[in-house]
């Protein structure tokens, strides 16, 4: 990435990422964590409608569809939509963890315009671990996962527990959330970057 940020630069002593003994097994499918996630929820009409797919060490790929609805300029995507789309997939690799983690610095570089139509096949690995802190890269490619690179950016996430959520989301939401009978949504609702 040109110009990272010294705060994504693991320190010397960060640990080389593990993959949980539970994690989803490679080519699993992760599915959404939560239906009202703009990123990766189905119950948002406009939303991105993310996949994303368990890889084989400490990473994950994921593809979306550039809509009409996620346009900047005309015909092209808002660079806002295509970092989210960074961020939900980098939010995705807490699953291989077993960690609930946040958002906590993305940087992004738009390589290419995505038009839309366009299926941006995204790839997002774990680099380094030390104490709560995860980083970790990504890259955003268009005409196949082999394509050109649109988009890369580099994050860090931070492990939190679930009073996160439970002290800063809006109430109504974390009380639907939490009341769901479906004892795995319920569960999956706090697992990884909302």
């Amino acid at each position: 990435m040109s110009g990272t940020s010294a705060r994504l630069t693991p320190p010397a002593d960060a640990v080389k990422p593990v993959r949980h003994p539970d994690a989803p097994a490679p080519g699993e499918l992760l599915g959404s964590h939560y239906e009202q996630c703009f990123g990766c929820g189905g119950g948002q009409p406009h939303g991105l409608h993310l996949r994303a797919t368990a890889g084989e060490g400490v990473n994950v790929t994921a593809e979306f569809t550039v809509k009409p609805a996620h346009q900047g300029a005309p015909g092209l995507a808002h660079g806002g939509v295509l970092a989210t789309a960074m961020d939900e997939t980098l939010g995705a690799l807490s699953w291989l963890l077993r960690v609930i983690a946040v958002t906590g610095r993305l940087e992004t570089d738009y390589v290419l315009p995505v038009p839309v139509d366009t299926v941006l096949f995204l790839e997002a690995e774990v680099t380094a671990v030390h104490g709560r802190k995860i980083y970790c890269r990504a890259t955003g490619r268009t005409e196949g996962p082999e394509g050109p690179v649109a988009v890369r950016a580099e994050a860090l996430f931070i492990e939190v527990k679930v009073e996160h959520f439970i002290d800063n989301g809006r109430p109504e939401e974390i009380q639907a959330a939490m009341s769901d009978p479906d004892q795995i949504r319920r569960a999956r609702a706090f697992e990884v970057n909302p």
